[in-house]
């Protein structure tokens, strides 16, 4: 049984007929063959039931329609690595050399492609680019993997230390949290191998996130603190106000009000002036005044303070409109902090935008706050 391409089914709320009108539609805008639906209603119902294999050609449609890896699409465990075997010294050693002749324009390179992919899953997003993020991912760990000297093998790991930590936030967005964990994993690996504590420090707090989501939030809050704690004041000035405000975020989760607030004013006392938000430091980081009365504005929805509402719609003004997923989110959050004042017809406007972006970009996550908002009207 392909209990892969059920359950990512499933995490998307698709029947079966839902998915093969996706089909056919992805075939029509890609001008590829498929077959008909009465033959894909039995092909569905075939895969999902072990009766035939999924092709590569339909595996190919699927896998960016329903936004994971060829593994979890046919319910198969990790692919272990390949090894040389016992005599093959001749490979190892070309894996070796070929590592080793990695360049710096061949490091800025990947980290081109990582920005190229951090910009269509903000606009677009993530499912439409797992194939090419685990093929991104693999290229790094390849070049990591057979890189023996340290001035080798620091750059390529800070580079992999980047691309998994977006990987693994994207995996959350399509609703593959064990993909996003063992992503995270990978991340605080490299930026070890990198010997990059910042790196090391986002990689733990952007975890934390599936601890809290798989409802544990105070195991995630002590990660937050563990990842501060090892920072210490070594971060840049905008990760240290990011740490605050995702310490924010889990006190607010776990209902710890007071310590919630004091999170949010040290992020604000340690975020740079200007309207600057990109952290030349930490390229994943984008933080600036007008990002972090958006996420204050997300923090007292959650504890149901009216504040909320006068950062929320702030924020909104001044949103960037190329981050569609986080303007989804932006409008989940008014719909919570009009709920908590009571304010039906305006939660309802907000919930009609969030619920359009989140299948704009075929955000799993943000479709289940939706639904969970929505039945709160």
């Amino acid at each position: 049984m392909s209990s892969g391409l059920r359950d990512a089914r499933k995490a998307r709320g698709w029947s079966q007929e839902r998915l093969i009108h996706e089909i056919e539609r992805y075939a029509r805008q890609h001008v590829t063959d498929v077959a008909s639906t009465a033959s894909l209603r039995v092909y569905v119902s075939e895969w999902e039931n072990g009766k035939r294999t999924i092709s590569d050609r339909y595996a190919a449609i699927l896998r960016p329609l329903l936004g994971c890896t060829d593994e979890e699409l046919r319910g198969r465990g990790a692919v272990a690595p390949v090894l040389p075997m016992a005599d093959g010294y001749d490979e190892l050693l070309s894996r070796i050399d070929a590592a080793r002749s990695v360049s710096a324009d061949m490091v800025d390179a990947f980290n081109d492609q990582t920005e190229l992919l951090r910009k269509m899953d903000r606009s677009r997003g993530a499912a439409h680019l797992v194939d090419r993020m685990t093929a991104h991912l693999g290229d790094l760990e390849e070049a990591l993997n057979f890189a023996v000297l340290p001035n080798a093998r620091k750059p390529v790991a800070l580079a992999l230390a980047g691309a998994s930590t977006l990987a693994a936030w994207q995996a959350i967005d399509s609703g593959a949290i064990e993909r996003a964990w063992q992503h995270y994993e990978l991340a605080k690996r490299a930026a070890h191998d990198a010997e990059a504590p910042m790196y090391l420090a986002h990689a733990k707090a952007e975890q934390a996130y599936v601890l809290s989501e798989a409802g544990r939030p105070a195991l995630g809050l002590e990660l937050v603190r563990d990842a501060q704690r090892s920072l210490g004041l070594a971060g840049s000035p905008r990760l240290r106000a990011w740490l605050h405000s995702a310490e924010a975020e889990l006190c607010a989760h776990v209902g710890l009000g007071d310590d919630c607030r004091r999170a949010l004013e040290a992020a604000g006392a340690a975020i740079p002036a200007g309207p600057e938000d990109r952290d030349p430091d930490m390229l994943s980081i984008f933080l600036n005044d007008a990002h972090l009365s958006r996420w204050r504005g997300n923090v007292l929805a959650l504890l149901g303070d009216g504040e909320a509402v006068t950062s929320l719609y702030g924020a909104l003004e001044v949103v960037d409109p190329t981050f569609v997923r986080a303007q989804a989110g932006l409008h989940s959050d008014l719909v919570q902090a009009h709920l908590a004042r009571e304010e039906y017809d305006e939660a309802q406007t907000h919930l009609r935008q969030a619920r359009l972006l989140a299948s704009r970009t075929g955000s799993v996550r943000q479709r289940r706050r939706v639904d969970m908002l929505s039945s709160k009207l």
